[in-house]
């Protein structure tokens, strides 16, 4: 049995929108949620839900929109830095080079998905009555994540683009999953968002490598184009030290002690980052591509070690 012409042209765009969805890069978003869905619960010993899967939902509806128009806008750095330096984790999707799919579709799709993400934020306001800075801490969001890439904000060419990642998945989705349920912020919270700051902050550092010739060549000057590559390597090894520091200081804070059971191989795999980059690992584009894997382990290792700390300790 063979597939029809009709159908295959309908697979490949399902294809396509699926590869520009990104699903496997949603889990540094959800996790930090489920994270601070946890201490919530360990702080009220209920867990609702239907809240934390609205809230879910948001937070998958304004990634969404960011990659999306994160693929419209970066379009041709994306086309250069997969021609001179391909890497699965850099360079976008690469539909649109294949042409797969048409770029304006992404753009609405974005817009779409951020009106959406709205729709939802006022459901949880208005329908479980949470506190005065629900929709504050959405428009954050939304605003961090769609204008990363889209001008004249553009977030991403500015130098602030790391800063804002680290905060909009960092900080804000462990803390808005907390305050949803308990109505006030913690300081717990605050503890546990510096490492998983530093991790997101990193991987978008070092995934900034592979593009570095792109960047330069369409003038999108993030925070490694205006540092160097040896600088940005500096850089990373300090934010991984902040990691660190940032989980012991958690665990004295309060955080279970048992948390660095789990992070303990996290630590490892950290450490051994930081030591190929002094040395290096981004003029290898293999290596880098292996390095970059690993990045996005660190981050969501961190924050899985969190999850499983609250829950077992």
């Amino acid at each position: 049995m063979t597939t029809s012409s009709a159908t295959l042209p309908f697979i490949r765009k399902l294809q396509g929108w699926i590869a520009l969805a990104r699903p496997p890069f949603h889990t540094v978003g959800i996790l930090p949620f489920a994270l601070g869905a946890v201490m919530a619960y360990q702080a009220t010993s209920t867990f609702p839900w239907a809240l934390w899967g609205w809230g879910t939902l948001a937070v998958v509806l304004i990634m969404l929109s960011t990659y999306l128009a994160g693929e419209y806008f970066d379009y041709e750095g994306d086309r250069i830095s997969r021609q001179v330096n391909p890497n699965r984790f850099a360079g976008g999707s690469g539909v649109f080079p294949a042409g797969l799919l048409e770029r304006k579709g992404a753009l609405v799709a974005s817009v779409v998905a951020l009106a959406l993400a709205a729709v939802v934020g006022l459901v949880i306001w208005l329908g479980y009555r949470t506190g005065p800075w629900t929709i504050p801490l959405g428009l954050i969001g939304m605003i961090g994540g769609f204008f990363y890439s889209v001008p004249p904000i553009r977030w991403a060419a500015r130098g602030v683009g790391e800063l804002w990642i680290a905060f909009c998945y960092g900080w804000l989705p462990v803390a808005v999953a907390y305050y949803l349920p308990v109505g006030r912020f913690d300081p717990l919270v605050h503890w546990v968002s510096i490492p998983i700051a530093a991790t997101i902050f990193n991987v978008i550092l070092l995934n900034e490598y592979p593009d570095y010739v792109a960047d330069q060549a369409t003038a999108k000057r993030n925070l490694l184009v205006r540092l160097g590559l040896e600088k940005g390597a500096r850089v990373f090894a300090a934010a991984h030290i902040l990691g660190w520091l940032g989980m012991a200081a958690s665990v004295a804070a309060g955080v279970p002690a048992r948390t660095l059971l789990f992070y303990a191989p996290i630590f490892l795999i950290s450490l051994g980052l930081v030591v190929a980059v002094l040395r290096g690992v981004y003029h290898h584009p293999r290596r880098l591509e292996m390095a970059c894997g690993l990045n996005i382990l660190v981050n969501l290792g961190t924050t899985l070690a969190y999850i499983l700390g609250f829950l077992t300790g």
